[in-house]
């Protein structure tokens, strides 16, 4: 199933002509609200917002946001300034759109970003924001990623499961490789179309899952008009609330599954009980919750479940596709990485492990690269200032939605050069100005997971399943695009959502490259 393509809420006539109503009721009192806090302003001798456009009574500047509004901010952000002020409906926004600003807000002044926007998706996809992803910062959301980091994927686990992703780099869809090591790393083995549990009614198709999985990240990134204008939230005019609804049951259904037979498990082997997967840690902390700070219940290990396949699944695959992408269009880079991968693995062996990735420093700047020109969730998951500050010069109240463009960072002369556009992995090579930066967090000139307390907590496996993945992809096989088509043809289309895929999935013909017994044995 095809995920509809997003379309924003002012695009359709009812909700154009809802808004022409509302705009006519409330102008007199918007402007009157507007012109007092202006006033309250000069009192207090505060500093002034960050430049912006001017806004729109009811609407804000919600007009000026295409189907694809990373590129629409970058635009406006080349006329008003690295910091600018926008207005999401009835919530004030700053946008940051260069690597100075974003220092200041995702690490010098860190902790006052750390809340999230309550949105729709958060509550009805993620158990009414009982996930890390979508929770207020607090005891709650600290503990859940003191949970992520030094439980579920810390070092240890990471080695424990090792196994895991060897057994499923021989599939060729990229989504189903992502999607089988998340499973048995979380659930414990593949519940998705191949082991006994797909004939149940609990489980889903690949082609199901798959679409499940597109569904909750278009949903979650979809500009639903109750997040924007809280009196208008009865109004659903695409209904996306009733497709949050749809899927979250789906999923719901799925994950209650997995937890059935896990506490089934755990009874029969007693006291002998031993955890063997994410799942199975969760519902012990669950259970015995003496070294928790907050209580988990059952919402929240669906949560974190849920975060833990959906988020390990999807920008996994996302971005192995526009990495492939990039190299189909250039034939003489993906020759590189093919070259390099033969020197390091040889062409007697046909999986690439972990352990030959630190010899791969040209595979390695191919990643950087793509998610350089690619960031999976390219204005990084809006967050909420938690007290007035000031950045660059400029007054940033308390309650104010904070976005950050790392996909404009990403195409900054000032930084890349004149040619920021192209895929050129050389410039992330030892001896290169970039030849330093790297994706952990600390350098603000590539945030592909974030930075800050808030950064993607498995951006280390996310890291090392795209290295993976694609260096088996290229070592296994050799590529080409359907239908003779040339490199330069291929479409670079975008659709929107938290994150940001291909608009069309990309297909290309894998060919043998090596020597037939790797493939079939001597």
């Amino acid at each position: 199933m095809e995920v509809p393509l997003p379309v924003p809420p002012w695009a359709s006539s009812s909700f154009a002509t809802t808004i022409l109503l509302a705009t006519a009721l409330f102008l007199v009192t918007t402007t009157t609200v507007l012109r007092h806090g202006q006033l309250q302003a000069r009192k207090r001798n505060l500093l002034p917002p960050p430049p912006g456009p001017r806004p729109w009574p009811v609407i804000g500047n919600l007009n000026l946001l295409g189907t694809l509004p990373h590129r629409s901010i970058h635009a406006l952000s080349a006329r008003y300034g690295p910091l600018m002020s926008l207005r999401f409906g009835a919530f004030p926004a700053v946008v940051a759109s260069s690597v100075e600003v974003a220092e200041v807000l995702l690490k010098t002044q860190d902790l006052a970003y750390l809340d999230r926007p309550r949105m729709a998706c958060g509550k009805y996809t993620v158990y009414n924001y009982s996930g890390m992803l979508w929770s207020h910062y607090g005891p709650y959301w600290r503990q859940l990623r003191k949970l992520w980091v030094t439980e579920l994927l810390s070092a240890r686990q990471l080695r424990l499961t090792e196994h895991v992703r060897a057994d499923e780099l021989e599939h060729e869809h990229v989504l189903m490789v992502t999607l089988n090591v998340i499973s048995r790393m979380v659930l414990g083995k593949k519940y998705v179309g191949e082991d006994d549990d797909a004939s149940s009614a609990a489980a889903a198709t690949p082609e199901e899952f798959r679409w499940m999985i597109e569904e909750i990240f278009f949903l979650n990134g979809a500009l639903h008009v109750g997040d924007m204008v809280p009196w208008l939230s009865w109004l659903d005019p695409h209904g996306y609330i009733g497709r949050m609804k749809r899927v979250a049951k789906m999923f719901d259904r799925f994950i209650e599954h997995v937890l059935r037979e896990h506490g089934e498990r755990r009874r029969r082997e007693g006291d002998a009980f031993v955890p063997k997967d994410m799942v199975d840690l969760l519902l012990q902390l669950a259970d015995d919750p003496g070294g928790l700070d907050v209580p988990l219940d059952r919402d929240g290990v669906k949560a974190s479940v849920l975060e833990l396949i959906t988020g390990g699944t999807d920008t996994t695959s996302v971005t192995v596709e526009w990495a492939m992408s990039e190299l189909l269009r250039k034939p003489d880079v993906l020759g590189k990485v093919t070259d390099e991968v033969d020197r390091v693995v040889g062409r007697d062996r046909l999986v690439v492990g972990e352990g030959d990735i630190p010899g791969l420093p040209y595979l390695a700047a191919v990643v950087k690269e793509a998610t350089r020109l690619h960031p999976v969730v390219p204005l990084l998951v809006p967050r909420v200032s938690r007290e007035r500050t000031t950045v660059a010069g400029y007054d940033v109240p308390a309650g104010t939605r904070v976005l950050v463009n790392v996909w404009a960072i990403g195409r900054d002369a000032a930084v890349w050069g004149d040619d920021a556009g192209e895929f050129r992995p050389e410039r992330f090579l030892a001896g290169s100005k970039m030849s330093k930066v790297d994706v952990k967090g600390q350098d603000m000139e590539l945030l592909p997971f974030g930075a800050g307390r808030r950064m993607c907590p498995a951006n280390g496996l996310g890291l090392r399943m795209v290295q993976l993945v694609l260096a088996n992809m290229v070592h296994g096989y050799a590529w080409r695009l359907p239908g003779g088509m040339a490199p330069e043809e291929l479409g670079m289309e975008e659709k929107f959502g938290i994150s940001v895929s291909r608009m069309h999935q990309l297909k290309a013909i894998p060919e043998p490259r090596l020597p037939d017994h790797v493939y079939f044995g001597p």
